[in-house]
């Protein structure tokens, strides 16, 4: 039954499968009479969009409830109904256990069956708490027609769950296993979002260039198939695609990166370890031979890829010389920029029962890893400095008159230029480096031309 205008805030943790699935349960909130709001005071429902990857994730977010339960308290003392939802990979993982350590709770929701959102509410009005983790793959099926997206780059969901099993890893035990979803539903979606001014779309998977899903054609159909029939629609610009295993890094895709003008030359590839000996502890199902000859071929078929990564250190067992072969992939690689992180054991993994390295080696190791991506990160953008290149605009910027948008390389470019431009694809040259951006001004006839 649809409510009078109740307000919703939905607070995101983590990955960009978690702000996706935010959209999509304000969406599903949406057709319950729902309205999302910018904080949570004055809320009807608060939601907590959780994700379990990083260290002590179920404690923060039982803080997290600690805080925001005096809302609820002070909404009882009016005479009215604040009610608080747990969802994604923490409410998958710890279920039942969030209601019994935090009554304040009123419905816990897995990542596959949020759409039953508005279902799990009613229940908990009728009967206290709820608790929704079953793991069901008609979800997309049920979830509303998003809406007309007020940005020039979104995100759309094609692949979610996991078959690898690293050792260090949840998301095969709060995703479930690798599931496609059929390539018209793809398509048709990315038929909505470019009707309402998309230009960029983030194709996302857990495992994403893992992606078999069915085609109109009755034959599955692989990442790279998929990428070439979106890059036909004539109003998608730009294509991107996270986050990527090197065991699925296949021919075709590889070709795609070559042969596809519209998908950019940028490539999130994670491997973790540089030393074949972890990498075999982690269960990846590669060696550092196979992720060289990867690179290699990429950069074959698209010179001027950029390349990201994720790296854990102080996995257990790590010795000295296996932190050593890490620091020479990186440096025998070369990345635009990478995510790096001490090992935390996850609850119910392989890997947290093993002995651990010490918290003060781990430190020690990530500072010497952070320092040399850091200086990698800082060369690649100073490399751009005089270029010219495409710039996708976003949104404003921080001071009057700036906008900020991404390069084909995903870095952040803050340019002046009039706020009509917003969704505009424009040249510019790069004139400066900030910390984490890079300053550009609109391209007249001056400056090196970069296609991408």
């Amino acid at each position: 039954m649809n409510t009078a205008r109740r307000k919703v805030f939905i607070k995101t943790y983590g990955c960009q499968m978690n702000v996706y699935d935010s959209a999509r349960m304000a969406d599903v909130l949406a057709r319950e009479g729902y309205e999302p709001v910018e904080g949570p005071d004055g809320a009807d429902l608060i939601v907590l969009n959780t994700c379990n990857i990083r260290e002590k994730a179920a404690e923060k977010v039982y803080s997290e409830v600690g805080r925001i339960r005096h809302l609820k308290e002070a909404a009882r003392r009016e005479g009215r109904r604040v009610e608080i939802a747990v969802a994604g990979c923490v409410a998958q993982a710890e279920g039942e256990e969030i209601i019994r350590r935090a009554p304040a709770v009123d419905v816990v929701v897995g990542p596959q069956s949020y759409h039953r959102l508005g279902e799990t509410l009613a229940r908990a009005r009728q009967g206290g708490a709820a608790v929704e983790t079953e793991f069901d793959e008609t979800k997309f099926e049920r979830l509303p027609a998003p809406p007309k997206s007020a940005a020039p780059s979104a995100f759309l969901t094609v692949q979610e769950g996991c078959d690898k099993f690293c050792t260090f890893c949840v998301v095969p035990y709060t995703r479930g296993g690798e599931f496609s979803r059929p390539a018209a539903k793809i398509v048709a979606e990315a038929k909505r979002l470019l009707s309402s001014g998309v230009r960029e779309i983030m194709l996302l998977g857990q495992n994403v260039n893992a992606y078999h899903g069915k085609g109109p054609d009755g034959r599955d159909w692989s990442l790279a198939r998929l990428i070439l029939e979106l890059a036909e629609l004539p109003e998608l610009a730009r294509i991107r695609y996270t986050t990527s295993h090197p065991r699925d890094m296949s021919d075709d895709l590889i070709a795609a990166h070559g042969a596809c003008e519209k998908l950019m030359p940028y490539l999130h590839l994670p491997v973790q370890s540089g030393s074949d000996r972890i990498l075999a502890a982690m269960n990846r199902r590669h060696g550092r031979e196979a992720y060289f000859s990867i690179i290699d071929r990429l950069r074959q078929a698209r010179p001027d890829l950029a390349l990201s990564g994720d790296f854990i250190v102080g996995f257990p067992g790590e010795e000295e010389e296996d932190f050593a072969a890490t620091l020479d992939l990186v440096e025998r690689v070369g990345y635009a920029s990478a995510y790096s992180f001490k090992y935390s054991p996850r609850p119910g993994t392989p890997a947290a029962s093993r002995e651990q390295v010490a918290e003060s080696v781990k430190a020690e190791r990530l500072a010497r890893l952070q320092a040399l991506i850091g200086e990698q990160q800082k060369r690649f953008n100073a490399a751009t400095v005089g270029l010219t290149m495409d710039v996708l605009l976003e949104r404003p910027g921080r001071r009057a008159g700036q906008l900020v948008g991404r390069s084909p390389f995903l870095q952040a470019v803050n340019v002046d230029a009039p706020g009509r431009q917003i969704g505009e694809i424009v040249p510019v040259v790069v004139e400066g480096l900030g910390s984490n951006s890079l300053f550009a001004r609109l391209a007249g006839a001056a400056g090196e031309r970069l296609t991408a």
